[in-house]
């Protein structure tokens, strides 16, 4: 340990800018970053410093521990009431012809054919369909855990639910508690986008704004429910507006302590009205997760979303702060690759994501949900997973 805290302790002495030294030595004493300190990170801060800094909170958090998931994704629908710009995947309700509606009976056979294999979550989003209402999900859910009750049920983002109880003409209070005790056990954190207004204007103007977003995921907290929380970086935001949209989420985290874990989504300008935008590069990406780390000081856990990144990006990431690769996913509709996912068919056997982890001098450990550890991997012979089904 004293040979870990003189390296990051060199690393801070390194730097010849007052102001950045003040925030690695905040840092190396645990001490939370302002905004303005979060904010000054972004503008003037090396990538190896901030890297630095943030492999070291992040290492005190986990060690080496790399956490992920067997998990599978269903999507109900991409047809949705709501025209989000930097959206590829949706299909507006009037061309509905052109998406896909999945039938309750069509969605349990998904679930059905996991029989057998040891998932532990669903995850369950789409888009905004007027017929799917909240008691059509309701009936979803009740049917999925009737016939996998231990099946975690992660669904419906804050955009979704929001729709659902304005339709449903109940409270969020009363929806939330109507999921919860169908079966919901937790929720994703789709739909937060950039919680500024000056952004969410110009580019997912008519869905649920910041306030919207964060009052159903308090609500959910406060019925024991954890949920995650996203932001869609790298398009027309400035770097104050990143600082803005987490400093909310770490205002929330103070009072509810319901937040699992922080992924930022890499905007993809394939097939949407941002075609224009030019993405963020690789270094921009490790600056984001670097700086993540460090300002979200009251989230546990840190995830780089393999799917958007790419599998080099994502073990890239694991030395800037990030510490779980979310999970197996099996993007049955596709949803993740007409978005502009490095991935064209994501899905990763645990074998493959065991070794992704390895590569890179990480330990594997798959976890569930709520991050209860399932197995620790790090002592795993690949070559005898690879030729062994549970694993593939």
């Amino acid at each position: 340990m004293e040979t870990i805290i003189t390296g990051i302790r060199q690393v801070i002495d390194s730097i010849n800018d007052t102001p950045l030294k003040n925030i690695g030595d905040k840092i190396l004493a645990g001490e939370r970053i302002t905004p303005e300190e979060g904010l000054l990170l972004f503008e003037k801060a090396p990538l190896p410093y901030t890297g630095a800094l943030a492999n070291w909170v992040r290492e005190q958090k986990h060690g080496n521990k790399t956490y992920f998931n067997r998990n599978f994704h269903i999507e109900p629908t991409n047809v949705c009431v709501f025209a989000c710009k930097f959206c590829a995947y949706s299909r507006l309700y009037a061309h509905r012809e052109e998406g896909w509606e999945l039938s309750t009976e069509q969605m349990l056979d998904i679930v059905k054919s996991y029989d057998g294999k040891p998932v532990t979550e669903v995850h369950i989003v789409g888009g905004v369909h007027p017929k799917m209402n909240l008691y059509f999900f309701i009936d979803l859910i009740e049917k999925i855990k009737a016939h996998r009750p231990n099946l975690h049920v992660k669904g419906f983002t804050a955009v979704e639910l929001d729709y659902m109880f304005r339709k449903a003409k109940v409270s969020i209070e009363e929806g939330m508690k109507l999921l919860n005790t169908a079966g919901l056990d937790s929720m994703p954190g789709g739909g937060a986008e950039i919680f500024h207004p000056e952004i969410r204007s110009q580019i997912c103007d008519d869905k649920v704004n910041a306030d919207g977003w964060l009052y159903i995921h308090k609500t959910a907290h406060n019925l024991g429910m954890h949920t995650n929380a996203t932001m869609l970086y790298g398009h027309i935001e400035k770097y104050w507006h990143r600082i803005d949209h987490m400093d909310r989420l770490r205002q929330l985290q103070d009072e509810t302590h319901g937040f699992n874990t922080f992924i930022p989504l890499k905007f993809r300008n394939k097939d949407n009205d941002m075609s224009y935008v030019k993405e963020s590069t690789v270094i921009e990406d490790m600056k984001l997760y670097a700086v993540a780390r460090l300002y979200m000081d009251n989230f546990p856990h840190l995830k780089a979303y393999w799917p958007m990144l790419g599998r080099q990006n994502a073990q890239l990431t694991l030395s800037f702060g990030v510490n779980d690769l979310d999970g197996t996913i099996d993007d049955t509709t596709k949803i993740y690759s007409m978005a502009g996912s490095e991935e064209q068919n994501p899905a990763l056997s645990t074998t493959q994501l065991v070794s992704l982890i390895k590569q890179v001098n990480r330990e594997p450990v798959e976890r569930d949900t709520l991050y209860n550890i399932v197995k620790n991997y790090q002592d795993a012979d690949v070559a005898e997973m690879e030729v062994n089904p549970l694993y593939n």
